[in-house]
């Protein structure tokens, strides 16, 4: 058995361990850091990523409106390093409604995060003295504006947004919102951290050796045989399998997992413009049939689910370079929990038709498709959450031990600023306030156990 030593060991090279690595190496100099996955960087659920980000987050608290706000800040500031290699854009993200009673809910919804520092709240109602509206450039990130725009006025809808249903009563335009290329930020930070010391290793973390309550070694394995590297600090980031990992040093994680699923089409007539910002459908629905197809999916079992109600949150943004038909869709209408696993279990197959028509009601071009269905293309990956939807960030209760984990559905967005947290803790920084909030030990405050019984929204589309 081979033996060595590292100044810290990373257990997942995702996008949350390949930023913990980036921000100890090239912002701590630290060298010698031990980067471990038993796959290549970026290939378990980053690369499954719809590639956004956006500040526009609820309370309780201004924890997470922080949190994202520091991760953008920092991905400006590489993007302005690097000539902005991973094509950071900000379109920002529409949220639409046909309900007028849904206005007052658009209105204290958009209310929340701006006053909880995602910037100020602008109202468009078509009057004099209103604010000016200032659309998103199809391209760049620097110089727009921040907070949101409601807009209520019917002009102003129909001019910048055409292929939403004239039924559209309200949109909420929210602005420091965008899209990335997750695979080159995360390429990116890699070979700097790489620059600086860390090392990549392709092997299996086997276990976690702890002696008088403290990290002493870890365990590897692959192809080449077994490997013992002595470190007093091991970093858990290990993704959806992040309670595997913490059970080696006999610590229990409060996370589930929920595979959410994504697809790809190609918008050959081109309904939806490739400059458009995300989009999602604030209402909910009942899915548009035909009375012979309503008769038909009637008749089984199998099929009769698609005639219920269906909850709000069909949504999509254009995807590719310029000149791309490509539109990504998705939507979270029939979640579960259940054991991570890989491969993947199998995905609906009625889960394309079901977000097709679902936007439909949004933007009815799409009808167009629904005698011939584009070809989707379909994968997905896992949400590992708290119940509460908020990371996992700091000390274990082993000393030496971290975790960077349960980034639900944001973790290309927060992954910057969750690694440079991450970083905080093990070379014992200063943190940030926000930093209370993501620790394990919050579940063992009994304001916090008080506060978990009263909330109710997570933040998630």
């Amino acid at each position: 058995m081979a033996t060595t030593t590292a100044s810290v060991v990373i257990c997942g090279a995702g996008i949350a361990g390949i930023s913990a690595a980036y921000h100890l190496a090239v912002r701590h100099h630290i060298s010698d850091i031990l980067l471990v996955d038993e796959r290549p960087p970026l290939s378990l659920t980053s690369d499954k990523s719809t590639e956004c980000y956006r500040n526009w987050w609820p309370g309780p608290g201004d924890a997470m409106v922080r949190l994202m706000n520091r991760s953008i800040d920092l991905m400006e500031e590489l993007a302005d390093e690097c000539n902005n290699l991973f094509h950071l854009t900000r379109r920002g993200y529409l949220f639409v409604t046909a309900d007028p009673a849904r206005i007052p809910l658009f209105e204290r919804a958009a209310q929340e995060p701006s006053t909880l520092g995602a910037g100020p709240l602008r109202v468009h109602m078509g009057r004099p003295g209103d604010p000016e509206y200032i659309p998103a450039p199809a391209e760049g990130y620097a110089g727009l504006p921040t907070g949101a725009d409601l807009i209520l006025d019917p002009d102003l809808i129909r001019r910048h947004f055409p292929f939403l249903t004239e039924q559209t009563v309200a949109v909420l335009h929210t602005r420091r919102c965008g899209r990335l290329s997750a695979q080159q930020l995360g390429m990116y930070l890699l070979e700097r951290a790489r620059e600086h010391g860390t090392r990549v290793v392709n092997a299996r973390v086997e276990g976690v050796q702890v002696r008088g309550g403290r990290v002493q070694a870890v365990q590897l394995s692959n192809e080449a045989g077994t490997q013992t590297v002595g470190t007093e600090v091991f970093v858990n980031a290990a993704g959806p399998f992040v309670q595997q990992v913490a059970a080696m040093i006999g610590v229990e994680l409060p996370i589930i997992h929920e595979l959410h699923a994504k697809i790809a089409f190609n918008d050959h007539l081109g309904i939806i413009p490739q400059t458009a910002p995300l989009y999602y459908w604030a209402d909910p629905q009942y899915l548009p049939w035909s009375e012979e197809e309503r008769e038909l999916l009637s008749e089984s079992e199998e099929t009769r689910w698609l005639l219920e109600p269906f909850p709000p949150g069909p949504h999509g943004m254009p995807e590719g370079a310029p000149g791309s038909r490509t539109q990504l869709v998705l939507w979270t209408y029939d979640v579960k929990t259940m054991e991570a696993q890989v491969p993947l279990p199998p995905i609906n197959p009625h889960y394309f038709e079901v977000v097709l028509r679902g936007l439909s009601r949004m933007i009815p071009g799409l009808q167009a498709y629904f005698d011939r269905l584009p070809r989707p293309v379909v994968d997905g990956g896992y949400y590992t959450k708290t119940r509460e939807n908020r990371p996992l960030i700091g000390p274990l209760p082993v000393q030496g031990a971290y975790l960077i984990g349960a980034l639900s559905g944001f973790g290309i967005m927060a992954a910057c600023a969750a690694g440079e947290l991450l970083a905080a803790h093990v070379t014992g920084s200063e943190l940030p306030s926000y930093a209370p909030w993501f620790l394990l030990e919050r579940y063992q405050d009994p304001a916090y156990q008080q506060l978990l019984g009263e909330w109710d929204t997570s933040g998630q589309l």
